[in-house]
């Protein structure tokens, strides 16, 4: 009898994916269109593309909160699932809301410097999630509490921008202004990123995990 291993499958890998999994890709899939349709109004200049690109993001939000719900419906829980799920949330609530304000007219070398702040928060929240879940569990199968905000709430800030792209307020009309400082530009608004940020990197914030 031949000891020879079957030759792997092509995209075997995706063949073992479960449901919370494609629900977590859906999310991913949102963030990706909604930093997609961000470039699109910076060519294109049509605010309906950067409304759309917004409205992705409570989608993603949906997606991410179906995907563990399943999970533990279905008992299918795994490792990858949860590093699959962090991916995910990096893509479309630290990435996309930072392109979305980009196009929203924080274009300025601090806003920059802050919206970078803003997604290394967002990167660092979900690592130390990820590294610290087990422990954090208390030897049960659920997280009991959150350290810091989830990098979902950054969907307030995608509420905030669309309320503004709705009134026109984009752009050179972006709400409350910009100053000059030294060589950049500094948008005040930015400063929501960076409260997002700092808040989700807490470590003193304990949240109740529903």
């Amino acid at each position: 009898m031949s000891s020879e291993r079957p030759a792997p499958r092509h995209f075997s890998m995706l063949r073992q994916f479960h449901l919370a999994d494609w629900l977590t890709l859906a999310n991913a899939f949102c963030g990706t269109g909604a930093i997609f349709a961000a470039m699109r109004f910076l060519q294109e200049g049509r605010v309906r593309d950067l409304l759309v690109g917004m409205a992705l993001i409570p989608l993603a939000f949906v997606f991410d909160a179906l995907d563990g719900r399943v999970a533990r419906w279905r008992k299918s829980a795994s490792t990858l699932g949860r590093e699959l799920d962090s991916l995910a949330d990096v893509i479309s609530f630290g990435v996309a809301p930072a392109a979305l304000g980009y196009a929203c007219g924080l274009q300025g070398g601090w806003d920059w410097i802050v919206l970078s702040y803003f997604v290394g928060c967002g990167v660092s929240r979900l690592a130390r999630y990820n590294v610290t879940a087990e422990q954090l569990a208390g030897g049960g199968d659920k997280v009991k509490y959150f350290e810091g905000t989830p990098i979902p709430t950054s969907l307030v800030l995608v509420i905030v921008l669309a309320i503004a792209a709705g009134q026109g307020a984009t752009g050179a009309g972006l709400w409350l202004g910009r100053v000059e400082l030294g060589p950049w530009q500094f948008h005040p608004l930015v400063l929501m990123y960076a409260l997002s940020g700092s808040l989700m990197i807490s470590k003193t914030l304990r949240i109740p995990k529903p």
